[in-house]
């Protein structure tokens, strides 16, 4: 299998450590090996490894103690570090102590957090490591190349090991199995197996519109509570984010309490609903397309360590636009049609009337940018690589 040049940068001083974030499957092993190929590796996924460190965590601070010096000058590598909270004891002592840079990879934080683990009290950078993003599926395309295609990008999702292969669906659907037994119920994440199981499955047709957690409650047969329990499991397994509603001032006629959640990525969003997509068009093509764009975005905020908010703006009339990013700089509306009719901008009109953003763009799959009432109406490739190249998307 092909390897992929990665965006995000570990740019670590030496005897900085760091912790590595990103869901299952984004890519964090290969990542790091191919970064740091002469670093000592722990891989806690080896279940020898794993029951001596469960057993006597001292058992690291004692090995590399014993280690030649020279490979410590270099970060120590522990994937998978949730598995052993009380390792993260040990790494503290040998950081104060010893002034060792780790890199501590792991697919979620909640277990550390729930059992009160020591989570080295800001002496760990953050980075975080997402599906793939539109630059690095570029490669060199060469003359004459149409660069990824839009329909491939969808079905498969950005997990490297599915947008690569092509018996993609096989390993999505054990994507989603090995999720329901790794993070949830080897680690114990909650009690009521079947219920999450059902609650997993029923995300799926709900994706990306407006969360109700008593509707889909009465779906699943259980409590309103656990519904939001159940979500907090999805974003702190590092599978799902919220998209919170936009709101500047007092304004009765705005949606202001009411969530929409997303999953990390396309091709395991479609996946939970058997989703295949023939054509470049309808409905859930557009809704595909949507989460594509959300997924672009959040990389880019990521990689450039940019963190501004991605919100959404809803009328309780109906009236929305997709994506409000910062403080209402810039509006971003998602149209997978390939003709954008001028009814379709009447969201984003009213956003630019009420909010006066400095963009107000619609991305889409016509062939050529245009303008209609001051609104950029640009081809989804141009939009993203004015996003990537950081040219003038956002004045």
């Amino acid at each position: 299998m092909a390897m992929i040049p990665r965006a995000l940068k570990l740019d670590l001083p030496a005897g900085q450590s760091a912790f590595l974030w990103g869901a299952r499957k984004t890519g964090k092993t290969t990542l790091l090996k191919d970064r740091y190929p002469e670093s000592l590796y722990f891989d806690l996924l080896q279940t020898d490894l794993f029951l001596e460190l469960s057993r006597d965590p001292s058992l690291l601070r004692q090995r590399l103690l014993a280690a030649d010096g020279e490979k410590l000058r270099r970060p120590v590598i522990i994937d998978e570090v949730q598995k052993v909270p009380a390792l993260l004891d040990e790494v503290h002592w040998l950081i104060e102590n010893r002034g060792l840079g780790f890199i501590l990879s792991g697919s979620s934080a909640r277990k550390l957090r729930r059992g009160r683990a020591n989570l080295l009290g800001g002496r760990a950078w953050r980075y975080s490591l997402l599906p793939l993003s539109y630059p690095e599926i570029q490669g060199d395309p060469g003359p004459g190349s149409p660069g990824p295609q839009l329909l491939q990008i969808l079905n498969r999702g950005l997990l490297p090991s599915h947008y690569l292969q092509s018996q993609y669906r096989r390993s999505q659907k054990g994507y989603l199995i090995d999720y329901l037994k790794e993070e949830v119920f080897d680690e114990a994440l909650t009690r009521n197996v079947p219920a999450f199981s059902r609650f997993f499955e029923a995300r799926g047709y709900s994706h990306g519109e407006l969360t109700v957690f008593a509707n889909i409650a009465r779906d699943c047969g259980v409590d309103a509570k656990t519904v939001k329990e159940n979500y907090q499991i999805l974003v702190d397994t590092l599978v799902g984010m919220w998209v919170t509603p936009f709101k500047r001032r007092q304004d009765r006629g705005v949606i202001v309490r009411t969530s929409k959640f997303y999953l990390f990525d396309v091709g395991v969003a479609g996946a939970l609903t058997n989703r295949r997509l023939e054509a470049e068009r309808g409905e859930e093509f557009g809704r595909a397309f949507e989460h594509f764009i959300l997924m672009e975005l959040r990389a880019h905020s990521t990689y450039r360590e940019l963190d501004h908010p991605i919100q959404y703006w809803r009328t309780k009339h109906g009236l929305e636009v997709d994506f409000i990013l910062g403080a209402g700089e810039v509006a971003i509306e998602a149209k997978g049609t390939s003709r954008v009719d001028r009814r379709e901008l009447q969201p984003l009109r009213r956003f630019v009337d009420e909010y006066s953003p400095r963009s107000a763009i619609v991305v889409c799959n016509e062939a050529a940018e245009r303008i209609q009432d001051g609104i950029r109406i640009v081809p989804w490739r141009k939009f993203l690589d004015e996003l990537w190249s950081g040219g003038d998307l956002f004045p």
